[in-house]
């Protein structure tokens, strides 16, 4: 009886063990149907009205890492075979470039602050607050000033991405700064990359007028 004990205890154990380290079981995919997409100069499209091309860039981004169709994303499908190339650019840029979620929020908001693109500003915002960047540098930024405190890292970003929005250019210290802070030159490239793929999307929803969620307020007083 004792050992019968034993071996039950010992099974239910091994079982407990087992169901805890087993992978959760993996997210239904998004239906491409159930997909609002949101514009105003663009009309936003539904799946039943899209081409073979433009269902493609669809399934390509609900299925991918962002899962989400909002954004620029029923301006690119107008042109849907450049707009899944941007889309896994745009991808690339953000979840996988050489630069660290905090820096890489925190410059995309610069990029957004410099064309005033209140949708992806309010987005980032939140991404940047997730990431860890100190709600006081958001909130200068959203401003247009300067923040009054950065770590070293963050001040070789927002020197590097204000100067080269601002000028069109950066000087050699500050470009020697931000190889420093981003771990080398494919940091740097990384970086410009990022903005650039996020200037591009800033002029499709100023363009478009992209509307905010309902009930949201925009976040960007116009700058003087």
């Amino acid at each position: 009886m004792h050992r019968t004990l034993l071996l039950c205890s010992a099974v239910i154990a091994l079982a407990s063990l087992m169901y805890a380290q087993a992978p959760p079981p993996p997210k239904a995919k998004p239906n491409p149907r159930e997909v609002k997409l949101a514009g105003d100069r663009f009309k936003p499209l539904t799946y039943d009205q899209m081409t073979s091309a433009q269902k493609t860039m669809t399934e390509n981004i609900l299925y991918g890492e962002r899962s989400s169709m909002a954004g620029p994303f029923n301006v690119m499908l107008r042109d849907p075979e450049m707009g899944d190339l941007a889309q896994k650019f745009g991808a690339y840029a953000r979840f996988h470039a050489e630069v660290s979620p905090k820096l890489r929020e925190m410059a995309i908001m610069i990029v957004m602050r410099h064309w005033t693109t209140q949708y992806e500003f309010r987005a980032h915002h939140q991404a940047a607050l997730q990431a860890g960047l100190n709600p006081a540098i958001c909130d200068a930024i959203a401003q247009g000033k300067k923040p009054a405190s950065m770590a070293d890292d963050e001040a070789g970003v927002y020197n590097f991405a204000t100067e080269l929005l601002n000028t069109k250019q950066v000087s050699d210290a500050t470009f020697q700064g931000a190889v420093k802070v981003l771990g080398g030159e494919k940091g740097v490239v990384d970086l410009m990359s990022l903005m650039g793929y996020y200037q591009m999307v800033a002029m499709m929803l100023n363009v478009d007028r992209y509307p905010l969620p309902e009930g949201a307020q925009p976040e960007l007083a116009p700058l003087k």
